[in-house]
């Protein structure tokens, strides 16, 4: 967190940081409800106006939206976001019975380098801060005009690999003067970091945990996932043993089906077995049917063939569910956006050389 970064800062920190800069400690109060509304500096008409402009030139964070793609049936939209040194992230908002739940990122890329992900396909850039992972909630709340009830951090990045900014982010995301989203509402998706999970179990942060898993066996998971390489299946279902030991809450696997990769009668018998041997404890496996990536040749199975999946799965007695796709009309894999506008921001550079 930079110095200066005030959209990082507690109500605490916030609060030294005005007094510290001259203010007095009540505009800590008005800023951090701003922040949290989605306003930039210019909006924010009951500070002074020699505030405002301090804010705006001290590397106020809030993400600017750049484009936004709406599903045919209404249920689903998809952001591109700017940072400030330019760089974008995706966040996709999705309407349910139930409520509003927003997927946002955590990197800009991923370095964790799975076989079927466009996230990954150019490596990492740098880190997320805590203030762009609330920005992206409070910009698309904003945006939207609805409140968001739930967050999947399920977006470009892996999470786990930027730990301390992430940890931070929840803690900001529950403070009541500002979102007010509990944890419980929260969901953090994992390729699998074996420690930093434990780490996290230890944190009292009561987040839903889905981890990818992706295959049954240690030799098909490092086909598709690096991190396969350096920690085993049965040391991430200890991780996981530890997860629900620690917080009582129940940890689901993600698992994406891949026509003639992992999407088999064997394969799913295998997954039932693992689950039933390894992790003891109640879990549940979410069945999602891969979001194809042009470059990397791999195929989706037809809903009928993941239908028969989850029911052999049931029928030895693990819970299992087909998740529901959305956006499949707006570039639904996380990356596709960003990727788009790399490759045209590459065309006009070249354009100018020619």
């Amino acid at each position: 967190m930079n110095d200066n970064d005030i959209m990082s800062m507690t109500p605490a920190e916030l609060r030294e940081y005005m007094v510290s800069a001259g203010e007095a400690p009540y505009r800590a109060g008005q800023v951090f409800s701003w922040i949290h509304r989605g306003a930039f500096p210019e909006e924010m008409t009951n500070l002074p106006g020699s505030l405002r402009e301090k804010l705006a030139s001290g590397g106020y964070r809030m993400p600017r939206i750049l484009t936004r793609q709406d599903s045919k049936d209404g249920e689903t939209s998809k952001y591109l976001l700017s940072l400030i040194d330019g760089e974008c992230v995706e966040a996709v908002l999705m309407r349910h019975d139930y409520g509003t739940s927003l997927c946002i990122s955590s990197q800009v890329g991923c370095r964790m380098g799975c076989a079927f992900c466009a996230s990954t396909r150019a490596g990492r850039v740098r880190d997320l801060l805590p203030s762009e992972m609330i920005g992206q909630v409070a910009a698309v709340s904003r945006d939207a005009g609805e409140r968001v009830d739930k967050i999947v951090i399920m977006g470009i990045g892996e999470p786990l690999d930027n730990y301390d900014n992430v940890t931070r982010f929840l803690r900001l995301l529950n403070e009541k003067d500002g979102l007010g989203i509990g944890l419980r509402n929260v969901s953090l998706s994992t390729c699998g970091l074996v420690p930093e999970i434990k780490k996290l179990a230890r944190e009292g942060l009561p987040v839903t945990l889905p981890v990818s898993l992706h295959a049954f066996s240690d030799e098909k998971r490092r086909e598709l996932m690096p991190v396969a390489r350096k920690y085993s299946i049965d040391s991430l279902m200890e991780a996981c043993r530890y997860y629900f030991e620690q917080t009582g809450r129940r940890v689901s696997f993600e698992y994406t089906l891949i026509s003639g990769k992992n999407d088999s009668p064997e394969d799913a018998r295998g997954l039932a077995a693992l689950l039933k041997e390894k992790m003891r404890y109640p879990s549940h496996v979410n069945l999602i049917l891969l979001n194809e990536v042009k470059e990397t040749g791999l195929r989706r199975p037809d809903r009928a063939r993941a239908a028969r999946f989850a029911k052999m799965l049931n029928g030895m007695g693990q819970n299992a569910t087909v998740r529901r796709s959305l956006g499949g009309d707006i570039d639904g894999a996380c990356g596709q956006l960003r990727r788009a506008r790399e490759a045209d921001r590459a065309a006009e550079e070249n354009f100018t050389k020619e």
